[in-house]
């Protein structure tokens, strides 16, 4: 079956889960979780998207986030392609370090935004990184620590999350705290994270009830919501075009500045784009690269098309580019 289109717009609410190649290490360390944060709030501020809670697992990830402008997909490339880079190199590895699709599940704010926070927030301690709540408190890998004003990182908006649980900033701490612990007995929740029923009623014993009654409901797997809110979702198509607008501006933008820059040089179009490995031309097509990647956000696949090269030597340029960084 083929896979759908994601579903997004600027100023959408997104659960995202990220997970390593065949349940891989995604961190194996410090220095990689540092590196991993990094990139995520770089690339959150470089294209104006928010997040509420995240949370650093050694294989995976989550991440509540609301797409900026740009859309979530030109994001997700820019801090997944600069961070499987990094790490990569770090750990003289080569391939692929994330399953080929990150999940990204449209998010109905009113009934979940409360329950999403707290289910990201316990993950570290779901999967025993800590043993307790007061460990979780100085856990540097979850935003759990920046919603207590500890560290709270410049991309992570603390007020949106505490604005759900009271007025007053000491109300809202202590009404989140209370709610984050009568949260620890229940473990994992398909209902948050399961097939397009489960989500959309809440649960297995809703699915039943209806199943019992002979109802049918609207639903869809890529969002988490009630039948209706899906069913606003679906509607609301056209809207939801924006990321294939944006990607089109991209590809316009990453014409311009391919002609420009030769032009600059001096340097014909065609013989760019045919693989000459003249130092002058090579260099220029690196420096393009690089730019096009982590400036504009396009796939290493895209960038290979657009200066007609292969994806791996996209990877290459990067890589010596990172390199330089570090020297």
């Amino acid at each position: 079956m083929p896979r759908q289109a994601r579903l997004d717009a600027p100023g959408t609410l997104h659960h995202v889960m990220l997970r390593g190649m065949e349940r891989g290490r995604i961190v194996a360390d410090r220095e990689d979780c540092h590196a991993f944060v990094t990139r995520l709030g770089a690339g959150a501020l470089a294209t104006g998207t928010t997040l509420y809670a995240w949370a650093l697992l050694p294989n995976h990830a989550h991440l509540l986030l609301r797409s900026g402008p740009q859309g979530l997909p030109r994001f997700m490339r820019r801090f997944l392609t600069g961070y499987a880079l990094t790490y990569n190199r770090r750990h003289k590895r080569v391939g692929h370090l994330f399953q080929n699709r990150y999940k990204s599940i449209v998010v109905e704010e009113d009934a979940y935004f409360r329950e999403l926070v707290r289910y990201i927030h316990l993950n570290p301690l779901r999967a025993k990184r800590v043993p307790d709540l007061p460990h979780l408190d100085r856990y540097p890998w979850c935003g759990h620590a920046g919603l207590l004003g500890r560290g709270t990182p410049p991309w992570q908006d603390r007020a949106h999350v505490l604005a759900w649980f009271g007025g007053s900033e000491r109300g809202a701490l202590r009404a989140y705290r209370a709610f984050l612990r009568e949260g620890l007995p229940h473990g994992r929740r398909p209902e948050l994270v399961g097939g397009g029923l489960l989500r959309s009623l809440g649960g297995w014993a809703e699915v039943r009830a209806m199943r019992r009654r002979a109802e049918r409901v609207r639903t869809d797997p890529r969002v988490l919501g009630t039948g209706a809110f899906v069913d606003r979702v679906l509607a609301a198509g056209p809207a939801r075009q924006a990321p294939q607008v944006a990607r089109a501006h991209q590809l316009a933008q990453a014409q311009r500045l391919i002609r420009g820059r030769c032009r600059q040089e001096g340097i014909g179009l065609a013989e760019l784009q045919m693989g000459s490995r003249r130092r002058r031309i090579a260099a220029v097509r690196s420096a393009l690269a690089v730019h096009l990647v982590t400036q504009l956000g396009l796939s290493l696949a895209e960038v290979a098309r657009q200066l007609g090269v292969s994806t791996s030597g996209i990877a290459k340029a990067l890589a010596r580019a990172e390199q330089r960084c570090v020297h």
